[in-house]
């Protein structure tokens, strides 16, 4: 028993091997399933590298069309800031002004601004106000409203942009641009003012990208206008761009009002103002969030119908291999297999093949069987053939020693027979071999004695043993007696075919007549008992002054390989 445990464990070492060799099958629609990712995921993977490429190719698009239309809009505010400047300058050397005729002046001033939304205002000295068209000529006015930009541009000499403010007189939020007179003996400011409203029209003259605003802001930061949909007034502060450290063209990322916004900006040298505009991160990302989406959709859909596909592929070619199982069984069986008309072409064709290789069982099964029942029948007829051959055998014999050699030639000469039928099985044996093999161990060494002729017939297997067991009992005698007995007796061998039956001819010749006999020994038995009887053929025995003839007339359907007479009885002895 000790000696078991290690026997047990070399008997499961291989099988342990083949199940580490081989991996764990799997269902036909996992495959399907890893063939659809295999395509599917590279196609997403190469989608998604496209959408990016072209995401941000929209993205430098809509970037130029932003920076462009802002610079558009700043360019719009900065040829409005000069042709104040202009105005200033042409009303600046009014002779009205130079003569100190501010009431006419005040006039000539109304006239020409009317219908542009600005007014002018005339400061002295001490920066008080010496007329302002927003009021009649005559009332009373008080200082500036904004001392500090006059103050710098008296000290600068040069126009200057105010930043917005509010105005008291006109009780709005408003911005100067103010020009130095110095050659005016009382006038020393012209101001041109004009509402910070009147500055939104410069920002909605250009069409901004869908989702994006602009606010138009000081130095300060302060809001001179903006787009309505901002919802900014004038005078708030906006709460991004606060600094200058930054390219203007740059796009940069802000937070307002608690949304995360991309903003670009455009800087103006005359003024200090700038153009911002902004657009929230998710509008700038929408397009490609919006096709990512569409695409996953997209994805999840082929997906699904590619897996419901590979499930309904999957259970028709798993149906077709089940239907392929059982068919094998049937086969391993022995049982009959029909071929089947599978969906897949090539499964198809595999049941083909295993109705083809039933057919061939089934066939080959047969032929064993049919062979089996041949052996069966063929041994009991040799049994017989051996049985009468040594009781014939026995009545000729003198001695045992000669009863012993006679009985077995006669044993070669039947088993001679037998090699050729197994070698021929069902097809027959061919007349001609059985003479050949048969008459060749009696023949003498010159083959010029020795003649056979004869159409090619086939002859079953009881006919091919008796022929067989006629022509050893002929040849012995021509041995003993005949033809082979001396050096020049020949032997002819001649068979043909007369209407339905077998016409066949042996024809012994010799120098010197054969001596009567009236004895009937085994070799007589078998050509006129057995050939007879059993063939059911006419059999003669011919004397001639130079040898014997043995005339056998077989109807043809006693040797027909298709037909298998039931074995003959044994006779009498004789």
């Amino acid at each position: 028993m000790a000696g078991a445990a290690p026997e047990s464990l070399d008997t499961s070492a291989p099988a342990r091997h083949e199940r580490r060799r081989w991996p764990r099958s799997q269902p036909v629609f996992f495959y399907l399933v890893a063939l659809v990712l295999v395509i599917l995921i590279p196609a997403l993977v190469l989608s998604l590298t496209l959408l990016s490429r072209n995401n941000r190719a929209q993205e430098d698009v809509v970037r130029g069309l932003t920076n462009a239309t802002v610079q558009a809009i700043g360019h719009s505010v900065e040829r409005e800031i000069a042709g104040m400047v202009t105005t200033l300058r042409v009303l600046s050397t009014s002779q009205e002004l130079t003569e100190n005729q501010y009431a006419e002046f005040h006039d000539r001033a109304r006239v020409a601004l009317a219908g542009t939304g600005a007014y002018l205002i005339a400061l002295d000295g001490v920066l008080d106000q010496l007329l302002n068209t927003r009021l009649p000529y005559g009332e009373p006015l008080g200082p500036v409203s904004n001392p500090g930009s006059a103050t710098e541009t008296l000290e600068r000499g040069l126009a200057t942009v105010s930043g917005l403010f509010f105005d008291q007189t006109a009780q709005r939020w408003v911005f100067n641009v103010l020009l130095p007179v110095p050659d005016n003996r009382q006038a020393m400011l012209l101001v041109l003012t004009q509402n910070a409203a009147n500055l939104a029209r410069a920002l909605q003259s250009r069409q901004l990208p869908a989702g994006w605003h602009a606010a138009l802001i000081d130095g300060a930061n302060m809001v001179i206008a903006a787009t309505p949909d901002t919802g900014m007034a004038a005078g708030t502060v906006l709460p991004m761009r606060q600094t200058l450290d930054q390219s203007p063209d740059a796009w940069q990322r802000e937070r307002l009002d608690g949304e995360m916004v991309v903003t670009s900006e455009w800087r103006s040298g005359l003024s200090g103002w700038r153009v911002i505009a902004w657009a929230s991160v998710d509008t700038v990302e929408r397009p490609l969030g919006e096709t990512l989406f569409w695409l996953a959709a997209w994805s999840v859909i082929i997906a699904g119908l590619a897996g419901l596909l590979a499930l309904l592929i999957a259970q028709r070619v798993g149906w077709s291999v089940r239907g392929l199982r059982r068919d094998a069984q049937r086969l391993g069986r022995g049982e009959a297999v029909k071929a089947k008309a599978y969906p897949v072409a090539e499964i198809a064709e595999v049941s083909r093949a295993l109705a083809e290789a039933s057919a061939q069982r089934q066939s080959a099964e047969s032929e064993v069987r049919f062979l089996m029942r041949e052996l069966a029948h063929r041994s009991k007829n040799q049994m017989t053939v051996i049985a009468a051959m040594a009781k014939q055998t026995a009545r000729g014999a003198e001695d045992v020693e000669g009863y012993v050699q006679a009985f077995e030639r006669r044993i070669l000469g039947l088993a001679r027979s037998t090699d050729l039928l197994l070698a021929h099985g069902r097809a027959g044996v061919l007349l001609g071999e059985i003479m050949e093999s048969q008459i060749a161990a009696f023949s003498p060494p010159d083959p010029a004695r020795v003649s056979l002729a004869g159409p090619t017939i086939r002859l079953n297997a009881q006919a091919a043993q008796i022929m067989g067991m006629a022509a050893h009992e002929l040849s012995t005698n021509a041995v003993k007696y005949g033809a082979f007995a001396g050096d020049s007796g020949t032997l002819s061998v001649l068979w043909r075919i007369v209407d339905d039956r077998l016409d066949f001819v042996w024809r012994e010749t010799v120098p010197q007549r054969l001596p009567a006999t009236e004895r009937s020994g085994f070799g007589t038995t078998v050509l006129k008992s057995m050939v007879g009887r059993a063939l059911g053929a006419e059999v003669e025995r011919v004397c001639h002054d130079d040898g014997i003839e043995w005339r056998f007339s077989i109807p043809l359907q006693a040797i027909d390989p298709a037909y298998a007479p039931a074995p003959a009885e044994e006779g009498p002895d004789e």
